[in-house]
């Protein structure tokens, strides 16, 4: 048996033109593709340690709760000075 042929000459496909196609819009699925594909390129040593984006997403999620911790600790009001807190009653 032999298969039918799926050439485009076969297919009656008609060909378009330029002016039938329309305007084409520069970036128009930019905006898109970058939230769609965020790629990141590892060193070997941190991908051995990090084999999965759940375990780097983990790491990074603690260390970020770590230094906003942190933060919070060493933002703390600036003393008076010494002879204005001996001098109040």
């Amino acid at each position: 048996m032999k298969k039918t042929s799926t050439k485009t000459a076969d297919l009656d496909i008609p060909e378009l033109t330029r002016d039938q196609l329309g305007k084409g819009v520069r970036g128009k699925y930019f905006k898109q593709f970058t939230q769609g594909s965020n790629v990141v390129v590892l060193q070997p040593e941190i991908q051995k340690a990090f084999p999965t984006s759940e375990a780097v997403n983990k790491a990074l999620a603690s260390m970020l709760a770590f230094a906003q911790e942190t933060q919070v600790l060493t933002n703390r009001p600036a003393r008076t000075s010494r002879k204005r807190a001996l001098a109040q009653p």
